[in-house]
């Protein structure tokens, strides 16, 4: 379906098994806000312009109909491997996954931290 665009990752045989962590006592849940924000991923960005208006330029390598789409709106969520976007004009919510985001064009000013110290540019 992908072309090969992507590959199934291989492990080495001979690996020795990595300890497992201690799960966390029921009804100590963590939220998303107290993920770690030491290192400049892009999903942190997108956290930390939460609530601001945005294109999303995206592209799916193997769509003949879709192979380049701009998706216009709010950031409402960003996590991992996905973006949550709302547009108010239509009142659609677009899901998309952060492996076909090219960028994002911010129509504001953007807030960025990295190294613990939080900028705007």
């Amino acid at each position: 379906m992908n072309g090969n665009f992507y590959q199934n990752p291989t492990f080495p045989s001979n690996q020795t098994p990595m300890p497992t962590q201690p799960s966390s006592p029921p009804g100590n849940i963590s939220s998303v806000s107290t993920l770690p924000m030491e290192q400049s991923y892009i999903e942190n960005i997108l956290r930390l312009n939460k609530g601001k208006r945005v294109n999303a330029y995206v592209s799916y390598p193997d769509s003949s109909e879709w192979q380049n789409k701009i998706y216009s709106g709010i950031i409402e969520e960003a996590g991992r491997d996905h973006l949550i976007i709302s547009d108010p004009v239509t009142g659609n919510w677009y899901l998309i996954r952060m492996i076909y985001l090219d960028y994002v064009e911010f129509m504001e000013r953007i807030n960025y931290s990295h190294s613990y110290s939080e900028k705007n540019f």
